[in-house]
């Protein structure tokens, strides 16, 4: 059920995406619109538009009024890798198993590309078929986590904690903010969409909370265990690079039951929130599919 879920997910969201980011430029465009293109279609789970249509059908919403939210999901999160992998960050040359973006285009095009995804996130989620109220609150909910008390706010913490072994209040603020933030507001959109109650919102923030940092923990076990060819990246990059990390702080075997723990919190909350349908079910496949995934 959830493969399928996942597969009709990318299908929808890359089907509005290329409505968003159309080949028949003019000369001056075309340079930077190749560019932001590439990545967008360069594969990837999609997970973050997934988790918005995902709560959203266990709201009770439809997958097309939530779509503008999850292609706008999507271009933040495509724009966050191109300038993660850049030489002043990472300096990545592999992202899902192609040349990364600035390997391709240059760096000052890939800037530029991931500047333009992300403004042009919040031009698309402005699309939203629903009420003023719920698409002012998604657009909040979205410059939040993204911004720099979020995702940014998350990759600077990251920077200055290379070449440390961070205490878990740093890894986890690190972990929080640079990959749980979206994770957590990909949750939370639907929400606001359905203009749910404040518990239920507590509820879901809670699950997203959990699974984004349950998320991030698996990446760096996997940077730490797993297979470049299988990964899609280059593995060892946290190692080289002296990132504090769970794994690093803890050890594998540690990190791994911190996930469990963390997966068995998040299935717990969707299972005590009355506020969702039947579809909840997915919520639950995704916590577990997101603890054992191997990339």
């Amino acid at each position: 059920m959830l493969d399928q879920f996942l597969a009709d997910t990318s299908q929808l969201v890359e089907s509005a995406m290329d409505r968003w980011l159309p080949l028949d430029q003019n000369a001056y465009l075309a340079p930077l619109f190749e560019s932001m293109r590439y990545s967008v279609f360069s594969g990837g789970k999609r997970l973050r538009p997934a988790l918005i249509l995902m709560v959203g059908e266990a709201l009770g919403l439809s997958k097309e009024s939530m779509l503008p939210a999850a292609c706008a999901m999507e271009m933040i999160h495509t724009y966050s890798l191109i300038h993660d992998d850049l030489p002043a960050m990472d300096n990545d040359d592999l992202r899902r198993g192609k040349p990364t973006n600035h390997k391709v285009f240059g760096e000052a095009t890939a800037i530029l590309a991931g500047d333009a995804l992300l403004t042009m996130a919040f031009q698309a989620i402005t699309d939203s078929p629903l009420p003023a109220r719920a698409v002012i609150a998604m657009i909040r909910e979205l410059a939040v986590a993204s911004g720099a008390t979020g995702m940014v706010g998350g990759q600077v913490a990251d920077m200055l904690e290379e070449g440390k072994l961070g205490e878990e209040e740093r890894v986890n603020f690190i972990h929080q903010h640079k990959t749980g933030a979206l994770i957590r507001a990909a949750v939370l959109l639907p929400g606001h969409a359905a203009q749910v109650d404040e518990e239920t919102m507590q509820r879901l923030s809670s699950y997203g909370e959990s699974i984004g940092l349950a998320f991030q923990i698996v990446d760096d076990i996997l940077d730490v265990v797993g297979d470049t060819a299988i990964l899609g990246k280059t593995a060892g990059v946290d190692a080289k690079l002296q990132k504090a990390t769970y794994p690093a702080l803890y050890g594998v075997e540690v990190s791994q039951q911190l996930v469990r723990q963390l997966t068995d919190a998040a299935i717990g909350v969707i299972n005590e929130t009355h506020r969702l349908n039947h579809s909840k079910a997915l919520l639950i496949e995704l916590a577990n599919f997101l603890r054992d995934r191997n990339h």
